[in-house]
């Protein structure tokens, strides 16, 4: 039997990247920052940082590689759940290099969209806003009822 399943929490150490595959097919980048605690050498506690780089694909008609281009940003708090991968490939100056990264199956955003900095594209906003009671001329307290935002 074979297990291999990654399940993070914690903060984008950088703005995603999207891009496109020849095919078209949008990837998602990012680097995930996690903290862990335990003893220095001295005795005292001590926290430790680890980096994972993230890669997201869109996953079937889950659009989630531009979700994350469009809504994450540096600092985000999200819940990654994927599995590990191992890439190979030759450098530009003929060496050959490996990296291990996350490939991303699940992405949840932990934060209320409130307390995220940066505003995303007007689409979305506007189709969310519509469907919140002050569209309707109800009162509401916040802008976008995050019930109503499609991921």
């Amino acid at each position: 039997m074979n297990l291999n399943k990654v399940m993070l929490i914690g903060r984008l150490t950088r703005d995603p990247e999207m891009r496109y595959t020849p095919s078209g097919s949008p990837v998602t980048t990012f680097s995930l920052a996690t903290n862990r605690y335990g003893q220095g050498t001295d005795g005292e506690k001590k926290e430790y940082t680890d980096y994972h780089n993230v890669v997201v694909w869109n996953i079937g008609k889950r659009n989630l590689a531009e979700i994350c281009g469009q809504y994450l940003h540096k600092g985000s708090l999200v819940y990654i759940e994927g599995r590990l991968q191992t890439r190979s490939w030759e450098g530009q100056d003929g060496q050959k290099r490996k990296t291990t990264e996350v490939n991303a199956t699940e992405v949840q955003f932990l934060e209320p969209r409130s307390q995220q900095p940066r505003e995303p594209a007007a689409e979305p906003v506007e189709a969310a806003v519509a469907a919140t009671p002050a569209a309707h001329g109800e009162e509401t307290s916040r802008d976008v009822d995050p019930e109503d935002i499609p991921f």
